[in-house]
């Protein structure tokens, strides 16, 4: 064992604390140094909002509509997204601070509004007040994963905690007991599907399941839920995005699961809130018991401290005062029990990873924890679910994105390198059969030409195209003309030596290129021109200031009705997980010098390089990228398969 559960431990928290400390600085940065406007651009703020609407819901909260003063303009671009924590505070109050402001979470955003749910009244200063909406830090994640640390750290006396810890910092080695062959309950599972499921059940303390893109992950986890339910055992599935977990939790519902739903309604996707347990809760008869009570405890409190003309007998508001305490601990009572109860009967619990409550689960464990997007997650959040639970089963792909940190420091320490992947770089064969792991093998969205230089170089060659996909292209699709665009599957265009050069953001440090925003255009109007929807088209770049710049270019269509306004525009990072028909890729690199910046990173191009399924058109310059020797293969393959283009053509 390299380090003792106090040294492993304490270098978590340590790099814990530098993430913590480097979140707060960019959020007094984005509140204090810069101008409201400034902020706004950033994405993480919205500004000179009023209340549009307001209303009451999810479990009890108060929702406040949220829209521009000016009633015909729309929202401007914002990375707050359905389930983002925010600060909601008065423009121009005296008391204007993220202190004195109210704390709520996005429960619903659309052109021209933003919903968000509070747990408490607004009372403003100003009687016309305007409001201002900034990213929260959530603070309550961060002590849930230091209690964790702590638990696991102190664990001992042979609990399974202890155990799965040992397992899991090198102390111990894992145990798998060999099992009789399943019957699969999904009859299109593939060999590497059921041999994953097979192999995880195996496990008396962790396996993992490596997904690369399009494998079918979600898939393969719902069938491993499954043939534990069946086996009268209970899960918990967890992850590190609401959007993985309703995605994962909509899948068991189809599949006919009962699954109870952890969480802040206003971060579950409308159409599953009925899942929560809040809302669970609120709907159960007996509570509705419960807030009868509750309203007759206030009546009742109220009338104590009214004056009346006939002067009172001796005690009798007291004795008011004690049957309105007495009515409310009758009705927190109920509402517990109730709680409890459906708690104990879920065979199956969906949560985030942090957003687990320790008040709300003590005594309840779980049989096995199965955490899918394992390689987005940072270490001590994935503590968090492993106090609940006998077993754990990782997935994910270490070969994508890894989790996201804003610290420099603490990234030297390792804090990007999630569980699954340090479990996979000590002991696992990552790309194959082998040790803690097991290999999806058959991809079922894109074109083979899309799919195999990315499984060459990060799957060692092991990923085959499923017949479904393997030659799929845009001129298949019925409203589709055929052109060289639409019935080749990748396009590269190199624009070296045309002088579209890169530029540095104004007062930021991300880059873009205008020229390069051009051709995306262009490139945007002929797949449109041949009848491919907007709907299927993407744009994705890895730097921010070119996705603002795209957005702009791409809302301002010069085609009449083409739809080009209503194409996606997305980072690498916010397109993770998603798949387009056609998508074009944004290097924006071009440069004397060679400087690739963080496309060093070859993981995003991973990423940006398999949300295609029928058609990927990269665009870059080779002369600046292939000074790395990712970029060079990339290019050389390109140029194997035909699909290398000149910009000059």
């Amino acid at each position: 064992m390299k380090n003792s559960p106090t040294e492993y431990f304490g270098n978590l928290a340590l790099l814990l604390d530098l993430e913590a400390e480097a979140e707060k600085r960019e959020a007094v940065r984005e509140r204090t140094k810069l101008s409201p406007a400034e902020a706004e651009a950033t994405g993480n703020s919205l500004i000179n909002l009023v209340i549009r609407e307001e209303g009451y819901g999810l479990g009890g909260h108060f929702l406040l509509g949220f829209g521009k003063r000016n009633e015909t303009l729309s929202l401007p671009w914002t990375r707050l997204g359905v389930g983002s924590p925010v600060i909601v505070s008065e423009e121009n109050a005296s008391s204007a601070s993220e202190e004195n402001g109210w704390r709520g979470i996005v429960s619903a955003i659309r052109r021209d509004a933003i919903q968000v749910a509070v747990s408490q009244f607004i009372e403003t200063e100003a009687e016309k007040p305007t409001f201002r909406l900034d990213r929260a830090t959530d603070e309550i994640s961060r002590f849930r994963q230091r209690q964790a640390m702590e638990l696991a750290r102190g664990a001992s006396g042979g609990s399974r905690l202890e155990v799965l810890r040992d397992v899991l910092i090198g102390a111990a080695g894992p145990v798998f007991e060999k099992i009789e062959p399943i019957q699969v309950f999904n009859k299109k599972l593939n060999a590497s599907q059921i041999e994953a499921v097979q192999f995880a059940l195996s496990a008396e303390d962790v396996a993992i399941i490596h997904g690369p893109p399009g494998t079918g992950k979600t898939t393969t986890l719902v069938e491993l839920i499954r043939q534990i339910t069946r086996r009268r055992q209970s899960v918990l599935a967890v992850a590190s995005s609401n959007l993985a977990v309703d995605h994962l939790l909509e899948r068991l519902i189809a599949a006919g699961e009962n699954v109870v739903r952890l969480g802040h309604p206003a971060r579950v996707t409308p159409e599953l809130r009925e899942h929560t347990l809040d809302l669970l809760v609120e709907n159960h008869p007996d509570v509705k018991i419960a807030n009868k009570l509750t309203r007759d405890a206030y009546a009742l409190r109220d009338q104590s401290v009214k004056w009346t003309r006939a002067r009172p007998e001796p005690g009798a508001k007291q004795s008011m005062r004690q049957e309105a305490k007495d009515m409310l601990r009758e009705a927190w009572q109920i509402e517990e029990q109730v709680t409890e109860g459906i708690l104990s009967k879920a065979r199956i619990v969906c949560a985030t990873a942090t957003g687990l409550d320790r008040d709300r689960l003590e005594g309840k464990y779980f049989d096995w924890c199965i955490m899918d997007e394992a390689s987005q997650c940072t270490e001590p959040a994935a503590w968090i679910p492993l106090q609940y639970a006998q077993r754990l089963v990782l997935a994910g792909d270490h070969c994508q994105l890894p989790p996201t940190v804003l610290s420099s420091e603490a990234m030297r320490g390792g804090f990007n390198i999630s569980l699954m992947e340090r479990l996979l770089t000590l002991h696992g064969a990552p790309a194959g059969d082998g040790g803690w792991s097991r290999l999806l093998n058959v991809q079922y969205r894109m074109h083979q030409d899309i799919m195999s230089f990315s499984s060459d170089v990060f799957y060692d060659g092991n990923l085959q195209a499923d017949e479904t996909v393997r030659t799929a292209l845009l001129a298949d699709l019925p409203q589709v003309t055929s052109s060289p665009l639409t019935a080749t599957p990748i396009h590269f265009i190199d624009t070296a030596g045309a002088s579209y050069d890169e530029e540095r953001e104004p007062d930021g440090d991300s880059r873009l290129n205008p020229l390069e925003a051009n051709l995306v255009i262009q490139k945007v109007d002929e797949l449109l021109a041949c009848g491919v929807s907007p709907a299927d088209i993407a744009v994705i770049s890895p730097y921010s200031a070119q996705v603002k710049l795209l957005r702009e270019k791409l809302s301002k269509s010069s085609i009449g009705d083409s739809g080009r306004s209503s194409i996606e525009v997305d980072s690498v990072d916010g397109f993770q997980g998603r798949e387009k028909e056609a998508v074009i890729v944004s290097l924006v690199r071009s440069n004397r010098e060679g400087e690739v910046g963080f496309l060093a990173d070859t993981r995003r191009m991973n990423v940006a390089m398999t949300r295609a399924r029928r058609k990927l058109i990269v665009i870059g310059d080779s002369a600046t990228i292939t000074t790395h020797p990712f970029y060079e293969k990339m290019v050389k393959y390109f140029e194997s398969v035909g699909a290398y283009h000149s910009v000059w053509e």
